[in-house]
């Protein structure tokens, strides 16, 4: 992974990331209070990749660690499910296409429901039976955002082995239970990364 000085102790991409986490507030952490998860739990942890990756340095270091993390991964196309891993995959997608003409990834995305009209689809984009996926969220608690779309893509005849997540949580034995399904879980930084960050901060 390429490195960067900033007078001193080499900074990694990773390093950069999370301090990035910590510049825009994207990552919170209340012991006591806690905050209140899509699952109803209360986790004391706050992460919000949306409002990450509403600025374009957090975008461009996301697009450089994943591409980074995929060199020795084939694959055709990436997406997930909506509407978190639609600004993921266009963002690695593109930062592939500019870094190598080899590396040229369609993106898709998965419904949460199927459309009411037109030919109902459940996945949008460019994708064909045999093609091998890349399924991308930007956090990863219990997983089942990563199943939806690994489930749904697999019944669309993709071949999904791999998935990448921006955060992992590391609650709820998410990793374990994609993993179960013979998925491959990329994890840009963890919870505890953006942690011991905060804690030097």
């Amino acid at each position: 992974m390429a490195d960067t000085e900033r007078g001193g102790p080499l900074v990694t991409v990773r390093d950069q990331l999370t301090e990035t986490f910590h510049a825009t507030q994207s990552f919170k952490w209340d012991r006591y209070k806690g905050f209140k998860l899509a699952s109803g739990e209360i986790s004391p942890f706050y992460v919000d990749c949306r409002a990450l990756l509403g600025h374009p340095e957090a975008r461009r270091l996301v697009a450089k660690l994943a591409y980074e993390a995929l060199t020795d991964i084939e694959f055709d196309c990436l997406g997930g499910l909506e509407l978190g891993a639609i600004p993921i995959a266009v963002t690695i997608s593109d930062f592939a296409c500019a870094a190598s003409r080899r590396r040229l990834w369609r993106t898709f995305v998965v419904r949460k429901q199927p459309k009411d009209h037109g030919l109902g689809k459940l996945i949008e984009g460019t994708i064909c039976p045999g093609d091998r996926a890349l399924i991308v969220d930007d956090v990863l608690t219990s997983g089942g955002s990563l199943l939806k779309a690994i489930e749904v893509a697999r019944e669309a005849g993709l071949r999904v082995n791999h998935a990448l997540v921006i955060v992992d949580r590391q609650e709820q034995d998410g990793k374990a239970r994609v993993e179960r399904e013979q998925v491959q879980l990329i994890s840009l930084v963890t919870i505890q990364e953006l942690m011991n960050t905060m804690k030097k901060a």
